[in-house]
């Protein structure tokens, strides 16, 4: 019983994320590891105009409801405190520039986030530029 209460808990706190965020068309992915006694949530979008994968966002904390209320409140609360990048990208060999958004403190934490799970050297980037505040 306990299980499908946690489970419960967990498909809700993932559905108000995505409410939350409403992306549109873009699939968002719960990615879940276990690393030592803590749970570390990724929180994955990939864009159906390049079908290309990014990380949105990550947490950790001690269960999986943990890192998912600790997601929730930074897409309610704490992501319009981070800036804003526009990064311009190709893959590495291919023709079509491509343009993300990303929000992150800094412009290595937008890279990262580009880069994220795929060999650096796949892309290449042509600028990356703080957006000005809205």
């Amino acid at each position: 019983m306990a299980a499908d209460k946690e489970n419960i808990e967990i498909a809700k706190l993932q559905k108000d994320i995505e409410a939350y965020l409403s992306l549109g068309n873009t699939d968002i992915i719960f990615d879940y590891d276990d690393i030592g006694n803590r749970v570390r949530l990724n929180v994955i979008t990939i864009n159906p105009r390049h079908n290309q994968s990014f990380l949105f966002h990550y947490t950790e904390g001690y269960d999986k409801i943990d890192v998912l209320k600790q997601m929730l409140t930074y897409v309610k609360v704490d992501r319009d405190k981070h800036n804003s990048y526009t990064i311009q990208w190709t893959v590495r060999g291919g023709t079509e520039l491509q343009t993300s958004y990303f929000r992150a403190k800094d412009i290595q934490e937008a890279i990262d986030k580009l880069h994220f799970s795929r060999d650096p050297n796949s892309i290449q980037i042509f600028s990356v530029v703080l957006n000005p505040l809205s």
